[in-house]
């Protein structure tokens, strides 16, 4: 319910109620009700839940999935089943090369069910993840010229002592040092 406005009195402007007024009417405790979440929206929370987790490259899908995500008929990779009042879950992913997918997994089930716990007020039932790929992604590659060494740096390095000290360099022709 909106705060209603008080009327104004002459030559002066209308005012809200103070802020504080609004929060303390806003009720602390859930009211006893039905919401409709529709199974786009849930898939919609699954999917950003579990292309957030760590190790995560994407969903691993058939090119008929593929084809029906083009289409708009489906969410490859991610089906849900509703049926009888369960919430149960099947996703098909592809994971990082070199990463543990048995941590990914575990990683990516706490998320979801945390996200629609958060979300919908709900528990999962059941989450099935399948691994369909490792998906390897190679790093930069090193650079052309080679790198020095902590000691070659640490020798390298210039005191402001050292500059007022420091003898001339001797010029150096054909081999010979010339005095």
């Amino acid at each position: 319910m909106i705060a209603p406005v008080r009327p104004a009195e002459p030559g002066r402007r209308p005012t809200r109620r103070s802020r504080e007024e609004d929060v303390a009417r806003v009720p602390s405790h859930p009211t006893p009700g039905r919401s409709l979440v529709t199974r786009r929206a849930l898939a919609d929370i699954v999917r950003a839940a579990t292309l957030g987790s760590y190790g995560v490259t994407g969903f691993a899908v058939s090119p008929i999935e593929r084809l029906a995500a083009v289409l708009g008929m489906g969410q490859p990779g991610l089906h849900l089943d509703l049926a009888t009042g369960r919430l149960a879950i099947e996703l098909h992913l592809t994971v990082a090369y070199g990463l543990p997918v048995a941590e990914v997994a575990r990683q990516v089930d706490s998320a979801v069910r945390y996200a629609v716990r958060r979300s919908v007020g709900r528990e999962v039932d059941g989450i099935a993840i399948h691994v369909g790929a490792l998906r390897y992604q190679p790093g930069p590659l090193p650079p052309a010229e080679p790198v020095a060494t902590p000691r070659a740096r640490a020798d390298e390095a210039v005191r402001p002592d050292d500059d007022l000290h420091a003898p001339e360099p001797e010029p150096v022709r054909a081999g010979r040092h010339v005095t």
